[in-house]
């Protein structure tokens, strides 16, 4: 396969190079932070976080609080 050659200013380039993992090549890197995301459905992700009981109370208490603002603020 051929090569092209880029021009990067400096931030660009240590960003890209920040994200190297062990002896990944620069190409490899493009491919994988621009590979295509793979499209699920929603329900494929049903049941696959599992909550702690601590988890849970934490968030029950913050939908309580979103929910008191959201009637303080609509009624």
């Amino acid at each position: 396969m051929g090569s092209k050659t880029i021009s990067l200013d400096e931030e660009a380039y240590r960003r890209l190079k920040n994200e190297k993992n062990g002896k990944e090549s620069f190409s490899d890197v493009v491919k994988r932070l621009t590979r295509p995301i793979e499209q699920k459905s929603l329900l494929s992700f049903a049941g696959t976080w599992k909550l702690s009981v601590d988890e849970l109370k934490i968030m029950k208490t913050a939908l309580k609080e979103v929910e008191g603002q959201f009637d303080d603020m609509f009624g």
